[in-house]
């Protein structure tokens, strides 16, 4: 079974900066794409940025120049670097990837539980 953690949420002044991480578990042939999106009570979840498997990454108009996402494929770990935090940024972020897992040999797409980050004074 694979599995995604995700650990740094929390409350966040306006201005100030989080660092999301997202681990992934299990046995894992290889990572495709990975992601984090966000989501609001009563909404639809939104893609905030996605990083290919060699690197290349893309993000929402939204925090573009605020937010950096990263990985370490060693580690199948992806990060989600939030500086300059404003209050519409307040959500519950997942992480997603395409996983091709092992024993037996499939293609997964996984989504992490899910971390709150509130930006509030």
């Amino acid at each position: 079974q694979v599995q995604l953690v995700e650990s740094g949420g929390g409350l966040v002044q306006p201005g100030g900066s989080l660092r999301l991480s997202c681990a992934a578990s299990g046995i894992i042939f290889s990572i495709g794409a990975m992601g984090w999106y966000r989501q609001d009570p009563g909404k639809e979840r939104d893609v905030v940025a996605v990083i290919t498997s060699g690197g290349t990454t893309n993000y929402a108009d939204s925090v573009k120049g605020r937010f950096t996402i990263s990985r370490d494929n060693a580690k199948n770990t992806v990060y989600l670097q939030m500086n300059n935090l404003k209050p519409e940024d307040t959500a519950v972020y997942y992480c997603n990837a395409g996983v091709v897992a092992a024993v037996p040999i499939r293609y997964l797409e996984v989504w992490g539980q899910g971390t709150l980050v509130t930006v509030s004074s």
